[in-house]
């Protein structure tokens, strides 16, 4: 599926679009539908390696590229990256804070450290992210888009330290929809559901139980990175320009029926190890 069958190919262009943690995953995906659609793209992360594979991507796709080594809880080095891609493409148009760390643990076993780390990188990280580009995105009067996920609003087994800082995500997203209003910039979410090929769904759907978590999903499907790609071109797009303080939940339905079956299959599955 291409995105230029449902979205003009220049719908981006001139524009620039920020990913954090836009080496792999979710947020490469993301990266690709804005460079698909003729954004200029900056991404950080904390793998050199990475990032120059993705930066390769990116290219092939026709975006002008920079990237930076950043870790998103070092205020500093974001701010550092930002300026370097004003220098090299232009202020930010729009900001993804997508970069985010979790793993499963209950919460009897999760350490204290384990929690901040995630809270850390996850909460704090949206945080300098979004402050970092903020001059930008007055400028550009632009957006910004938080990854969320299910747990910031339904409890899931093993995961605490993960809903928590995504609930703080969704909470920060909408204070700074109310407070950034009237420098015209729109800050919204996303919370995905299973996404299937990430290093996220390979930690919390382990493969050994993938048919149950499947079978679960109402819709049928694990999703892929193109469907948050979607959403999140949406969300920068001209036809959402109304849209802030919102979450949009691109899960496939998983969350409909509540954590049950996941809790009970991941339970089983923790058990046995």
């Amino acid at each position: 599926m291409k995105l230029s069958e449902f979205w003009p190919s220049s719908l981006f262009e001139d524009k620039t679009v920020f990913v954090t943690g836009g080496g792999s995953g979710i947020n490469l995906g993301i990266a690709r539908s804005f460079a698909a659609l003729g954004a200029r793209v900056g991404i950080c992360g904390r793998t050199a390696e990475k990032l120059e594979a993705a930066a390769g991507e990116l290219e092939a796709l026709g975006a002008d590229v920079t990237i930076a080594v950043a870790d998103v809880r070092d205020f500093d080095a974001l701010a550092a990256a930002f300026e370097k891609t004003r220098e090299e493409l232009g202020p930010i148009d729009c900001l993804v804070c997508g970069a985010a760390g979790n793993f499963l643990s209950p919460a009897e076993a999760l350490s204290p450290n384990g929690f901040k780390s995630v809270v850390d990188i996850d909460l704090l990280g949206s945080f300098n992210s979004a402050r970092a580009a903020f001059d930008h995105l007055r400028e550009t009067k632009g957006s910004i888009i938080f990854i969320s996920a299910g747990q910031a609003f339904t409890p899931y087994y093993g995961q605490v330290h993960a809903g928590a800082a995504k609930a703080g995500i969704d909470n920060l997203m909408r204070n700074l929809a109310l407070e950034w209003g009237r420098f015209g910039i729109r800050s919204n979410s996303i919370a995905p559901g299973p996404i299937e090929g990430t290093e996220g769904f390979r930690r919390l759907a382990p493969a050994s139980v993938a048919d149950q978590l499947k079978a679960s999903i109402p819709i049928g499907r694990f999703g892929s990175v193109e469907d948050i790609g979607q959403a999140a071109v949406f969300l920068a797009s001209p036809m959402a320009s109304f849209i802030t303080g919102s979450l949009l939940v691109v899960d496939g339905g998983q969350n409909l029926p509540g954590s049950g079956v996941y809790s009970q299959v991941i339970m089983k599955a923790m058990s046995t190890k």
